[in-house]
C-alpha cells in the first residue's frame, strides 16, 4: 500500500468517526459525541503523521503529542487555541475505563458542550486537511 492509500485509510475512518459524532449528538449521547470527536481528530492526525514523517504511527491517543512531532513541517503554525482544544479532546479518550469513570465524565457534559465541541471539531478537521502536503 502506498503512502497516499495509507493516508486515505486514516482519513476515511476519521470521517466515519466524525459522522458518528453527529449521530450521537442527534441521540443525546454527549459523552460519545465528544469521544468520537476525539477519535476523528486523532485519526486524521495519525494520517498526517505518516504523510509528514513515516508510517510508524505512534500508539498514542494524545493529539498534542502527535501534532508536535510534525508541527514544524506544517505550512501554518498550530495556534495555542488549537493546542488547548487538542488537550481538551484528548481528556475524553475512553479506552477500558471503569464505568464509574465514564459516568463521572459524562456528568461533566451537556448538550451545549457537545454542540460546541462538535462544531470546533468540524472546524479543526477542515483546517487539518488544508495542512496536508
Amino acid at each position: 500500500m502506498e503512502l497516499m492509500e495509507k493516508f486515505e485509510y486514516w482519513h476515511d475512518i476519521a470521517k466515519y468517526d466524525l459522522k458518528t459524532a453527529q449521530v450521537m449528538y442527534k441521540t443525546g449521547r454527549w459523552l460519545y459525541v465528544v469521544f468520537m470527536c476525539q477519535q476523528a481528530i486523532e485519526k486524521l492526525c495519525k494520517g498526517l503523521y505518516l504523510l509528514f514523517l513515516d508510517d510508524n504511527v505512534p500508539y498514542t491517543h494524545d493529539i498534542n503529542s502527535l501534532v508536535t512531532r510534525f508541527a514544524d513541517k506544517l505550512p501554518d503554525s498550530v495556534s495555542d487555541d488549537r493546542r488547548l482544544f487538542f488537550a481538551r479532546l484528548s481528556a475524553f479518550y475512553l479506552n477500558n475505563r471503569y464505568p464509574e469513570y465514564k459516568e463521572r465524565l459524562s456528568e461533566t457534559l451537556n448538550k451545549k458542550d457537545a454542540k460546541e465541541i462538535l462544531g470546533k471539531t468540524k472546524e479543526v478537521f477542515k483546517w487539518l486537511l488544508t495542512m496536508k502536503p
